[in-house]
């Protein structure tokens, strides 16, 4: 369900720079000038590990004063550095949440790295993606499992992402589903598999698609009637509404299910030549 998007272009080490020497002579200047070295370190070591948590640890040392970097991104002023790069990042131009897939403009910016854990990351563009309101609370401050492991893939990293990463598979009976398997793409490697599978769960996609899935059977079961009605063929149809959903992104919500429903022959057949149900 995750979308890979773009890093963003401000430079997220440049910004380090440009913050400490916006400071100068500010009530804070001797204490940003004092860690600057090392928060230019901790940025670039983020690029370089791609914000991942399993190597990426805290800064102990600042947290007693974290509110000094947390500020910078709450309230930052109006001709500060960082205002008009989080006004750019905050630009709702996205029309589906690159975190889990499902339609509609994300209206927040999550820190992929939870900014109370790690403040000095709080307006470093890498670790700030659009994310619509639910994956946010649900993701919460978390970021790895029982294991240590990285729960939440990066849409700024990962760069498989731009390929189709889940798979649904549509149970029977084709009348009315019973139930449905939402599951990584078994084409990957093992431990990207592991990783996607985690994901998943932390975001509770599959109780979230079910919702999505069961309406839009029903709209493929009306959309079957009509096209038989006026004689069209339904698989040609079904590969239009796909390719259609895919010019979005691979793993936006109504392109895994088209994608599901073009792959199974069975289905496919049954759309065709079945018995429809006649009350939807």
């Amino acid at each position: 369900m995750v979308t890979r998007l773009p890093l963003p272009q401000p430079c997220s080490i440049a910004l380090v720079d440009a913050v400490v020497q916006e400071r100068a002579n500010g009530p804070n200047a001797a204490w940003f000038n004092g860690l600057a070295d090392e928060w230019r370190e901790r940025v670039e070591a983020y690029i370089v590990q791609r914000g991942n948590p399993e190597t990426l640890p805290a800064w102990d040392a600042i947290m007693a004063n974290r509110t000094r970097f947390l500020t910078l991104y709450k309230r930052p002023m109006a001709n500060s550095v960082q205002a008009p790069i989080l006004n750019t990042l905050r630009d709702r131009t996205l029309q589906f949440c690159p975190s889990c897939g499902e339609e509609g403009t994300p209206n927040t910016l999550d820190h992929y790295l939870p900014k109370d854990a790690y403040p000095h990351f709080a307006i470093t563009p890498a670790n700030l993606t659009p994310m619509c309101d639910i994956c946010q609370q649900i993701k919460g401050e978390h970021t790895l499992d029982a294991e240590d492991r990285r729960i939440y893939l990066h849409p700024y990293f990962d760069e498989f992402l731009t390929a189709q990463v889940l798979r649904l598979v549509i149970g029977r009976p084709f009348e009315a589903p019973e139930d449905f398997l939402l599951e990584p793409d078994l084409d990957l490697p093992n431990d990207l598999i592991a990783l996607t599978q985690r994901h998943i769960d932390g975001l509770e996609l599959v109780r979230r698609y079910g919702h999505f899935f069961r309406d839009s059977y029903i709209r493929l079961l009306r959309l079957a009637h009509k096209a038989r009605a006026s004689d069209q063929e339904v698989p040609a149809l079904i590969e239009t509404f796909k390719e259609f959903y895919s010019g979005r992104a691979a793993n936006v919500w109504p392109h895994i299910f088209y994608a599901a429903v073009a792959e199974d022959a069975e289905l496919l057949d049954y759309l065709a030549n079945g018995d429809l149900p006649d009350q939807l």
